[in-house]
């Protein structure tokens, strides 16, 4: 049996799978036989994009290091192109999760600046937990680097728009872990979304290329060529 064989995938972790996924807003979709590499589980669309369809990988092994669900993933997202849909694991635990990026890793494959989606599903008879999209501890620079990225992003946006468009850093946070499948209270050691953003404004303050030089600054958002107002540090706008 080739190893990307989806019929080693038990159906009912499929049909779990697919349930989580509904709720989350995909539904099944066809397969685009033109950009498959590897053989899936099944398909999905979500909703706002229904003609961009995502391959989902299902892997019932706890830890398996040959599991053909996961090999099909790693697979999937060595041969990542801008054409290619980002494909979806689906894992019965957190732990799993974690071994499938160390496998990535060692793959030559690095998680960052993107991670690809995990989804965590519990198996049905154990009954222990609730399906969520796995999110990764990393250290504090990384959580830094990524949060400055995607609030200049946010500005730009917010500079771009005709309409007033403000600023939210709960909405950054939540590109965070979204996006970069980032777990920000826990990589920082805090509990809570409101002493991560505490901390990361104090960490962006402190970050510069010179001591003591506020003009140095590697988080100052450049908002005009010259006047008082020209450069701030994202976290105070």
């Amino acid at each position: 049996m080739a190893p990307h064989d989806r019929s080693e995938t038990p159906p009912v972790l499929v049909r779990e799978a697919e349930s989580v996924l509904r709720k989350l807003g995909f539904s099944r979709a066809a397969p685009d036989r033109r950009r498959r590499r590897v053989e899936p589980a099944f398909w999905v669309a979500e909703a706002h994009t229904p003609t961009r369809v995502r391959p989902v990988f299902v892997t019932p092994a706890e830890g398996a290091p040959t599991d053909a669900g996961l090999e099909a993933w790693i697979t999937h997202v060595r041969g990542l192109r801008p054409s290619l849909p980002e494909g979806i694991l689906v894992v019965p635990s957190d732990r799993l999760a974690e071994t499938a990026i160390a496998r990535l890793v060692e793959s030559g494959e690095a998680p960052h600046p993107g991670a690809p989606p995990i989804l965590v599903v519990p198996e049905i008879p154990k009954g222990s937990g609730t399906p969520h999209w796995y999110l990764r501890t990393v250290p504090r620079a990384e959580v830094l680097r990524v949060a400055t990225g995607v609030v200049v992003g946010l500005f730009r946006r917010a500079m771009a728009s005709e309409e007033s468009h403000p600023v939210d850093f709960e909405e950054m946070l939540g590109h965070l872990r979204r996006r970069f499948a980032i777990d920000v209270p826990r990589s920082l050691g805090v509990s809570n979304d409101e002493e991560a953003l505490f901390l990361l404004y104090q960490m962006a303050l402190r970050d510069s290329w010179a001591p003591n030089d506020g003009g140095a600054n590697l988080h100052l958002l450049v908002l005009k060529a010259t006047g008082p107002a020209a450069r701030l540090p994202w976290f105070a706008a």
